[in-house]
């Protein structure tokens, strides 16, 4: 029986990156839905936004208060995420 290291390894790759692409993806909509009441907005309006637009875009079409509220709200979803998650660093082989 022979172990293949290179499937192995793009096995690991593939589910790095999807579980990555979760972390990231999480991250957006919590970061809408803590800045929506922020600006009076219905969560569920900036989060439906995050699957069709960029977070620039977002930003773009609300006022400027919401670009100095984004960082705060983006902080507080990644300690959110990492708190209900775990940290999202990718696991290196050993």
């Amino acid at each position: 029986m022979v172990f293949d290291l290179r499937g192995a390894l793009l096995k690991k790759g593939e589910i790095e990156s999807a579980r990555l692409d979760d972390f990231e993806f999480r991250l957006r909509a919590r970061t809408m839905r803590l800045l929506a009441p922020l600006l009076g907005i219905a969560p569920g309006e900036l989060v439906d936004r995050v699957a069709s637009e960029t977070d620039a875009a977002i930003l773009a079409s609300l006022p400027e208060t919401a670009r100095a509220w984004f960082d705060q709200a983006r902080i507080e979803a990644r300690r959110q995420l990492v708190e209900e998650l775990g940290d999202p660093t990718p696991h290196r082989p050993a």
